[in-house]
């Protein structure tokens, strides 16, 4: 609130003899100021036992109106609170995306992290972000298979070639999508017991058809890929 009667002490007799006769123009504290220093200097103004009690009336119910816009703008630029926290969007957590990205599992992980982070772009409107990153996951499983493929025939470890195929996708997930397109920390983390029970099925479901896809394959590729899997330890 500002300080009027600091005001009014800077003011000169005519200036303050003007708070009076246009009383009408000025704040209700600004005007009772300018009366208070009137007397102080020895010259009261005759209409001040008239006015000053519609003048205090108004006076007062400035100062609740002051109030109230101040509080109201402190309550709009305070922090948020956890309750406000919780009303975030139900998204799955970076960490989520990274673990589903870099599990070892043949050409699915970063596949499934990628589909988190679709539903985390779709659950937040980005649709247009969702194309962009169909088009990576794509261009990535084209270009990275040709590569992991390679990395198999020259003898490289299934699982470190995967660990290689995978880590560099979550990267990309994490740091570039997250913070361009998401850009919130303010979130609920959604739960796992979904996707965990989607990649369950999918893994089962391949599992039991391997075979018959094993039997559609050339003699010498199935020798290949014999090859590059796992062989358990001779007793």
């Amino acid at each position: 609130m500002e300080d009027y009667a600091a005001k009014m002490l800077l003011k000169t007799d005519a200036a303050l003899r003007e708070y009076v006769t246009g009383h009408a123009q000025y704040r209700e504290a600004a005007v009772l100021a300018a009366f208070d220093e009137l007397r102080r200097r020895g010259q009261p103004a005759p209409e001040e036992a008239a006015l000053r009690p519609g003048l205090e009336a108004g006076a007062a119910e400035q100062a609740t109106r002051d109030a109230a816009a101040a509080a109201e703008r402190q309550q709009a630029e305070a922090p948020a609170s956890a309750d406000d926290e919780e009303t975030g969007p139900a998204l799955y957590s970076p960490v989520t995306i990274a673990l589903f990205s870099i599990l070892p599992m043949p050409m699915f992980s970063m596949i499934a992290g990628g589909i988190l982070m679709c539903l985390n772009l779709f659950r937040v409107g980005r649709k247009r972000a969702m194309l962009g990153l169909m088009l990576f996951i794509i261009a990535y499983l084209y270009i990275g298979s040709a590569l992991i493929s390679w990395a198999f025939l020259h003898g490289m470890n299934i699982v470190w070639a995967l660990m290689a195929f995978n880590i560099p996708a979550a990267l990309v997930y994490i740091l570039w999508f997250w913070p361009r397109y998401i850009r919130t920390t303010n979130f609920r983390s959604r739960s796992i017991f979904l996707p965990v029970l989607v990649c369950v099925i999918v893994i089962w479901g391949l599992e039991k058809i391997s075979p018959y896809v094993m039997e559609k394959q050339p003699k010498e590729m199935r020798q290949k890929i014999e090859k590059m899997m796992p062989q358990p330890p001779q007793p």
